[in-house]
């Protein structure tokens, strides 16, 4: 796994400035400020509607915000030129809860038809590099199969293996065991080390507790829309600061 010392050295991946997103009048996130640099692995964690979730929705470009800026690659998220919005969404990969496989399709097109239809790649490339994923999360005999006929933790896989399909440069996990039967769990988070090991950047909101411990280069802890706290594994679960860090992990360790 790269090291905290070497992500820090390298190139920030995405910038976050004073984020602030509401719905209606409630701000669900009161003035983010976040740099994620290639190759780290960021765990954020937190109680219900501190806005996890909604940040990983920001930065993928799912929901418009109010005030503040993110920048990917450099470049700036802007609603408003929808090439931009493309741009970023080749460069910023989302695995969700639920596993949003078209049910019509085989597990094979599932993954190809994104490279297909926005990269323009040719079905003999997108089919071989499909092939490759399918192999690199576990499931090579799948290729032809149904969404219906694969586990959860099967179908999260083909999700996963979907996502990177188009090469992205960050890749956000948005709480994506939380839909799975317990057994299921640890064959979709050991695709996930793999990727850590591998060198992607990842963000992930979680509930998986040792897992953030084992994987992260940093941990953030969001209260009520802010980042209450941010460090190493050992500085968030070893020496939390708050009294909300600690209720918190109190709480889940009951």
């Amino acid at each position: 796994m790269l090291t905290v010392e070497t992500a820090q050295a390298t190139q920030p991946v995405i910038e976050i400035v004073g984020l602030r997103k509401s719905f209606g009048v409630n701000e669900v996130l009161k003035g983010i400020d976040l740099t994620v640099k290639q190759g780290e692995v960021i765990a954020i964690i937190g109680k219900s509607g501190s806005g996890k979730s909604t940040l990983l929705r920001c930065i993928n470009g799912l929901e418009n915000f109010q005030s503040g800026k993110i920048e990917v690659d450099g470049k700036p998220l802007d609603h408003a030129s929808p090439g931009a919005m493309r741009e970023l969404r080749q460069r910023v990969g989302m695995i969700f809860q639920s596993f949003n496989l078209f049910p019509h399709l085989t597990v094979g097109k599932n993954i190809m038809l994104a490279p297909f239809l926005v990269k323009k790649k040719d079905s003999a490339s997108a089919q071989a590099n499909a092939i490759k994923l399918l192999k690199r999360v576990g499931l090579s005999e799948k290729f032809d199969a149904f969404a219906d006929q694969l586990s959860g933790g099967q179908q999260q896989r083909v999700a996963i293996a979907r996502a990177l399909a188009m090469e992205p440069a960050v890749l956000l996990c948005d709480e994506i065991t939380s839909a799975l039967d317990p057994e299921l769990v640890g064959e979709v988070l050991r695709v996930v080390e793999s990727l850590a090991n591998e060198g992607m950047t990842l963000l992930m909101v979680t509930h998986e507790m040792s897992f953030a411990r084992k994987v992260s280069h940093r941990v953030i802890f969001m209260h009520q829309g802010l980042v209450h706290e941010i460090g190493t594994p050992a500085d968030i679960f070893g020496n939390p600061k708050t009294a909300e860090l600690k209720q918190f992990l109190s709480s889940i360790a009951n």
